[in-house]
């Protein structure tokens, strides 16, 4: 199972949209694209974000998206 769940992930990545506007992630498919890119970066050389004793490049994207590390801009950004 992952930790965090996806639902963690999206609440996290759509906690600063204000009410009424358009949710920045609507979908598991959303989540998945924007920490696999992550995970590329990170393995292309990028710094990373968060500290502690994760050595692979997915979960240190799982991690720095649910601690709100990196953020997910929508189509229009």
């Amino acid at each position: 199972m992952l930790h965090p769940s996806y639902t963690d992930l999206m609440k996290v990545v759509n906690s600063e949209v204000e009410q009424g506007e358009a949710k920045v992630v609507n979908s598991r498919y959303s989540i998945v694209m924007a920490t696999s890119k992550r995970a590329r970066q990170i393995i292309g050389g990028d710094e990373t974000y968060v500290a502690g004793d994760i050595n692979k490049p997915l979960s240190l994207a799982v991690e720095e998206l649910n601690q709100g590390k990196i953020k997910i801009l929508g189509d229009e950004d």
